[in-house]
């Protein structure tokens, strides 16, 4: 057999962050994938260490545009449980809906890059004018399109106000015929068919093997969902089924989300008509007990969970995020392989990647086998001496 290894990334046209993908092709089938991350860091756990806890969660909220509420979700329950905190069952309950309204956003983003990605401009365009309606909600609720704003320790920001609440219920009406349409045209479009069926697969030991996390292990038949497992805000009062497909492929993950999309409508009108009556917030104390927390939370993508180590102080000692694409990216390997060249592009989009989410740096001395943590001195005197050998 002989093969060549074609590099894709970090900048492709494929590719809406920076990744690299090396496939080594045997003809047009692809006989094995490795993937690299790690070009797009920005040291946002680092400045954490560097900021007070109030400060963390506009910052983490920056972490990715997309589900910007789910990071403070995480992080602020996180620090609340460090507290031995209640909040407020009518801000649990608002959290969840910016919760849900988010992953119908996300959910609606993907569905027009996935048809973007197999030429099906035309659902992108569809699914984008639908998104809008989404974001007007959002905007309406919070001030903001995309970095809500909403989350803080013990609680909510803002409220929602009983004169929007019928204009968010009819939203929703709306929001679900939309959703039947783009499942109906999902399952009958041969465009889609064609490009989504039997590609990408994941069977379901591999994926509980490769720790597969959020809609891509649910489209491998695999019922599991921290919302339901391990519920926070205002999940374990709410009413919902969790969305599984067993064909293990793309069309599997396209089916997954555009259902889960009508389960987030449903409860967000169910959250509405039982909205709690009680304070939207708590006022805690600035300094954090020491201790440290695991906190987890069911993103768009999938399990996010956010570490938290305090020490007593305004500042946290340690914060590490583990976003679900950085646990999807194995799986992404396995599927590629035996699958053509032009599959490359719907098989990587499939799991929703987050590059802003993953990347993180780690230094490495190569000699000693040894890894270790520079502070912010260190790291200066470190570019000092880069550049300075760089000067002509």
């Amino acid at each position: 057999m002989s093969t060549i290894k074609i590099p894709i990334g970090p900048q492709h046209p494929a590719l809406k962050e920076p990744v690299n993908f090396t496939v080594e092709i045997d003809g047009e089938q692809i006989v094995d994938a490795k993937v690299r991350i790690g070009y797009n860091h920005r040291g946002i756990e680092k400045a954490c260490e560097l900021r007070t806890y109030v400060r963390d969660i506009y910052l983490l909220e920056r972490v990715c545009g997309i589900c910007s509420h789910s990071h403070t979700t995480t992080f602020t329950q996180g620090v609340e449980e460090l507290l031995d905190q209640e909040v407020p069952r009518r801000g649990l309950y608002i959290r969840t809906v910016i919760c849900e309204l988010e992953r119908l956003h996300s959910h609606m983003l993907w569905l027009g890059v996935a048809g973007h990605e197999i030429g099906f401009d035309t659902l992108l365009h569809y699914t984008w004018r639908d998104r809008e309606l989404i974001m007007d909600f959002l905007e309406m609720i919070s001030g903001n399109r995309v970095n809500y704003a909403m989350n803080t320790i013990g609680g909510v920001r803002r409220d929602i106000s009983k004169d929007i609440i019928p204009t968010l219920k009819k939203g929703m009406d709306t929001f679900r015929e939309r959703l039947q349409y783009y499942l109906n045209l999902c399952s009958n479009e041969t465009t889609v068919l064609e490009r989504t069926q039997s590609v990408g697969i994941l069977p379901p030991e591999v994926a509980r093997k490769l720790g597969t996390v959020g809609p891509t292990v649910r489209a491998s038949g695999i019922d599991m969902d921290c919302r339901r497992d391990d519920p926070n805000a205002a999940y374990g009062e709410v009413p919902f089924e969790v969305c599984t497909w067993d064909s293990c492929d793309v069309f599997a993950r396209v089916a997954v989300r555009v259902l889960e999309m009508i389960q987030s409508c449903n409860m967000i009108q169910w959250m509405l008509d039982h909205l709690p009556k009680d304070e939207i917030r708590l006022k805690l104390k600035r300094r954090i007990p020491e201790g440290e927390v695991l906190s987890r939370y069911e993103a768009p993508r999938g399990e996010l969970i956010h570490y938290i180590k305090s020490n007593g102080s305004d500042k946290p000692e340690r914060v590490k995020v583990r976003s679900p694409t950085l646990a999807n990216w194995p799986s992404v390997e396995y599927m590629l392989k035996g699958h053509h060249i032009a599959d490359v592009p719907i098989i990587i989009a499939s799991i929703d990647p987050c590059l802003s989410c993953t990347d993180r740096i780690t230094f490495v001395d190569i000699e000693k086998e040894k890894k270790w943590m520079w502070d912010l001195e260190s790291l200066r005197r470190y570019g000092i001496k880069f550049y300075e050998k760089k000067r002509w």
